[in-house]
């Protein structure tokens, strides 16, 4: 898959032993860290979708803890490589990766397991309560050419 420009995905590595599991999600000596402003949590229960939004100054590096999420990206800058790329990543318990979102690309997930799916991310601004730095469309937008129903083909 053609990763949209400023994208990057890093598999995580999960070591497990009889006393359970342990995984790094983010290390501030990889080359995809830039900064860190803050980390929180997010979850959504199954089959809801969150999108979409995106930053014009923050990167967010998002992980899914707990179920399994699709997570969508849409490049919507006119300027870029990749102007209207979709990327598509399925992320979670079977598929631990760490994906690297940059500012100006839209971004949502769907929770697509039969349980609460919690996603983390920790990205390199805080949060503004006063101004924040979220641009939002509705999940179902004809801005953005992406139909979040399952395809089963």
């Amino acid at each position: 898959m053609e990763l949209i420009k400023g994208v990057n995905v890093r598999q995580t590595k999960i070591i497990t032993d009889e006393r359970g599991r342990l995984a790094e999600i983010l290390r501030s000596d990889w080359d995809i860290f830039k900064k860190f402003g803050q980390v929180y949590f997010t979850t959504a229960y199954p089959g809801v979708v969150k999108g979409w939004h995106y930053h014009k100054l923050q990167t967010d590096h998002f992980f899914c803890l707990k179920g399994m999420t699709k997570l969508v990206l849409y490049d919507s800058r006119e300027d870029s490589p990749t102007f209207g790329k979709i990327n598509e990543f399925f992320i979670g318990e079977h598929n631990p990766l760490l994906v690297v979102i940059p500012p100006l690309v839209y971004h949502g997930f769907k929770a697509i397991s039969t349980e609460e799916s919690m996603m983390i991310n920790v990205p390199t601004e805080l949060y503004n309560y006063e101004k924040p730095d979220e641009y939002r469309l509705d999940a179902d937008t004809d801005e953005i050419p992406y139909d979040w129903n399952r395809n089963d083909s």
